[in-house]
């Protein structure tokens, strides 16, 4: 009898206990983990270019530029979660609390990898809007960020966390 017709039916999770290529580690595939990422990635970039760009128009240091763009990072990394399961048909305050379960460790992830690599980088916490450095430093920061996220993003999923939270509403 093959595997498929054995289970046919039944409720058995087959991502549970298949890892042949790394792929079914506790019900978390790479993709799915990739797509939570890459989720979570599309906030934290808008935010953190943004924070960039005024932090930057308005003249200010490093840190107080570093803490608005960390901030905004977090601020529209949440919001697109959000705003996906308010449209699920989740209360304001239920969503609130599942963006935060969703998002958080991600985000904390990213924005710390990140941050680390244009800190690290020669030259770039001066670098300008207009300089190539600031792009290439901030860009390759959220280049390793995602790949340094997508295994705890495949992790947290596999045990019920993170963006696990969120498929839960859909």
């Amino acid at each position: 009898m093959d595997h498929t017709a054995h289970h046919e039916g039944s409720t058995h999770d087959h991502h549970a206990h298949r890892n042949p290529a790394g792929k079914g580690m506790g019900g978390a595939t790479w993709k799915s983990a990739a797509k939570a990422t890459l989720h979570c990635l599309t906030g934290c970039v808008i935010g953190e270019i943004l924070g960039m760009a005024i932090g930057t128009a308005l003249l200010w240091g490093n840190v107080p530029t570093m803490v608005l763009a960390i901030t905004l990072a977090f601020v529209f990394g949440y919001s697109f979660t959000l705003f996906a399961v308010r449209r699920a048909g989740l209360d304001f305050k239920s969503a609130v609390k599942v963006a935060l379960a969703a998002d958080t460790v991600s985000i904390a992830v990213m924005e710390l990898v990140d941050n680390g690599i244009i800190a690290l980088v020669p030259g770039a916490m001066d670098a300008q809007l207009s300089d190539g450095l600031f792009w290439a430093a901030l860009l390759g920061g959220f280049a390793v960020a995602f790949l340094v996220t997508t295994p705890v993003n495949k992790w947290m999923i596999g045990r019920g966390k993170g963006h696990a939270v969120v498929h839960a509403h859909h």
